[in-house]
């Protein structure tokens, strides 16, 4: 245990007795509990008075500001020997939330649903954070003992049983870690070690990590053997980092390479999957260490869906004043990635991103939906309730087909009618200060800031607020004609051998109209794949002056797949002639595969 300013250090075993721990050099005291095996419950006592919980416990049943437990790590009976990791080619990744996937809300619930999700097309799942929170809900991003797997959803071994089942069906899990910030409720870090954090940055969501400060090995040491624990005790393929943007450190090596490093060592055999947020939108993250980088494999990408929300909604409040939801961008974003790359950016008034040409597309993470953009609205609807369904369904098609990395968010793929809201479990003064900040927060949509609207957003501390958020699974048979647009889609992502190089023989985009665009796909001996997209109305194009759209030659092209099939929902598709003038119906994705002309 780490606590330089303390003289004495004991153990506190309930109903035991306590145990003094011998100081050691620069601050760490250790010792010997011989009566201490698993399920003993136990605290730390400092200097003889107040005694605390073990900020590095591995589990927490009392809650945060209960004692922890001991816990056997090496009892559990894994049976994923021949797993080697997530495979660098293909990700289909599907973000969940443990508490609300399911209506139990456990582990043990949520594995039950893995055969499913991987028959469907889904082989990463990143699961948002299970670090130890206070209160009976929440997301998670407020977590206080990073160690310690939440008791909400289960006991330690729950979630060990949950990756095992995972990899045995074919899924990789990766877990979303916050190492910005820690929560305001329980965090016991500051009793032992005020140098934990810091005022020399500011940090959105309270004090920054001391990462490069006084006394700041032993806080990176603390937060980078917690990602190495993950991946070593659990199994977990890899990590999801939360705003890295918010992770100061002016080290020699950035506190974030040091963490790639010890992650991927952690895996030993095992691939490593390490993925980012990162808003600013720096490249550097995902370079190697001998670039000058720090290790990551991909990032998440915000422009693509800002565009998509524009184009599906027509609204452009708050961040998604700088995007205009047109062709091009969809273009740039298939071919570049990021679609703000250095340029000015309005909305925060200076210049953002940074260049991707050495980037490949399978670095971007790509999303219709994730946890934050669904709830950041007025009511924490679903893409598909605010569009379209023809439009939806065509970006959806932009999604699952393009070489991105595509994301769902839980419940995407059968149009899930439940909301996801922000919610989170705190005390009576807490709670007043997190629905007041949350209310704050959601007035930079100048349509949630009205009167009307401002009154009636969800208590984020009322239970019903989070149980609203439950999926409920008998809608994948209710809602089948958006679960088969999904299946589908996944299935020609995985089985088309065009779409499953993921553009590794080259993709190119143009414009066609106001509305569409096209995007092909080329693939070995000519065999290419052409997505035409238009989101408006019908488009005839009465003459044709883009080489995308040529055939390969003594071919023509013919219909492999519609969004406007019935199976989906759709009004039916007139394919395009092989001669003569097309119209691109509108609403609507068609893709398109060469046939050989007879002679």
């Amino acid at each position: 245990m780490w606590a330089p300013h303390a003289e004495t250090l004991e153990v506190v075993v309930e109903g035991g007795e306590a145990t003094g721990l011998e100081r050691e050099p620069d601050g760490y005291f250790s010792g010997v509990v011989d009566a201490a095996g698993p399920g003993t419950r136990y605290r730390y006592r400092l200097d003889h008075r107040a005694a605390y919980a073990d900020p590095a416990s591995r589990y927490q049943p009392e809650g945060v500001h209960g004692p922890s437990e001991v816990v056997d790590s090496t009892g559990f009976a894994w049976t994923d020997a021949g797993w080697t990791g997530v495979t660098p080619a293909n990700r289909v990744v599907y973000e969940l939330h443990v508490g609300t996937f399911t209506r139990e809300g456990t582990w043990a619930a949520a594995a039950r649903e893995l055969p499913r999700l991987a028959a469907d097309g889904i082989n990463v799942i990143e699961m948002m954070p299970v670090a130890e929170f206070p209160g009976a809900f929440g997301w998670g991003y407020d977590g206080v003992f990073l160690f310690a797997p939440t008791r909400l959803y289960g006991a330690p071994d729950d979630l060990r049983r949950f990756v095992d089942r995972a990899h045995a069906v074919g899924i990789g899990v990766i877990l979303d870690v916050v190492y910005n910030h820690l929560g305001p409720d329980g965090c016991v870090l500051r009793h032992y070690a005020p140098e934990y954090f810091t005022d020399r940055y500011v940090n959105e969501w309270g004090d920054a990590v001391n990462f490069d400060g006084d006394r700041a090995e032993a806080v990176r040491e603390f937060f980078v053997s917690n990602a190495a624990y993950w991946i070593d005790e659990f199994h977990f393929d890899g990590l999801r980092v939360d705003a890295t943007q918010q992770m100061f450190d002016a080290s020699a090596e950035h506190v974030l390479a040091a963490i790639a490093r010890a992650a991927r060592e952690a895996g030993r055999e095992r691939s490593v999957l390490l993925v980012a947020e990162n808003e600013p939108q720096h490249v550097r993250l995902t370079r190697p260490p001998e670039r000058g980088g720090y290790g990551f494999d991909a990032l998440w990408n915000d422009d693509f869906h800002h565009s998509a929300r524009v184009a599906l909604t027509g609204r452009r409040e708050a961040y998604y004043i700088d995007y205009a939801g047109r062709p091009q961008e969809f273009v740039s974003a298939v071919k570049r990635g990021f679609l703000y790359q250095g340029q000015y950016y309005s909305w925060q008034k200076k210049a953002r991103g940074t260049p991707t040409r050495d980037v490949p597309s399978s670095a971007f993470v790509a999303y219709l939906q994730n946890h934050d953009q669904v709830a950041n609205s007025a009511r924490g609807e679903r893409l598909h309730a605010l569009s379209a369904p023809g439009c939806w369904r065509a970006l959806t098609a932009v999604l699952l087909l393009g070489p991105a990395t595509p994301m769902l968010f839980q419940g995407q793929e059968f149009a899930a009618s439940a909301p996801f809201l922000f919610f989170a479990d705190h005390h009576d003064e807490l709670a007043r200060l997190v629905r007041k900040g949350r209310g704050e927060f959601l007035k930079q949509f100048a349509s949630i800031a009205t009167a009307e609207v401002a009154g009636a957003l969800a208590d984020p501390g009322d239970r019903a607020t989070f149980e609203r958020c439950k999926l409920d699974f008998t809608e994948r048979e209710r809602h089948a004609e958006a679960y088969a647009l999904h299946c589908d889609l996944l299935r020609l992502r995985r089985d088309d051998a065009v779409f499953a190089a993921q553009g590794a023989h080259g993709v190119d985009g143009a414009v066609l109209g106001d509305d569409a665009f096209v995007v092909r796909f080329f693939g070995e001996r000519d065999d290419d794949r052409l997505m035409l997209v238009n989101l408006g109305v019908d488009l005839v194009l009465d003459i044709l002056p883009e080489p995308l759209l040529a055939p390969p030659a003594d071919t023509r092209w013919t219909l492999l797949w519609s969004s406007e099939h019935p199976r989906y929902g759709g009004g039916g598709t007139v394919a395009p002639p092989s001669i003569g003038v097309w119209t691109l119906p509108g609403h609507a994705a068609l893709v398109l595969r060469p046939d050989p002309i007879a002679t």
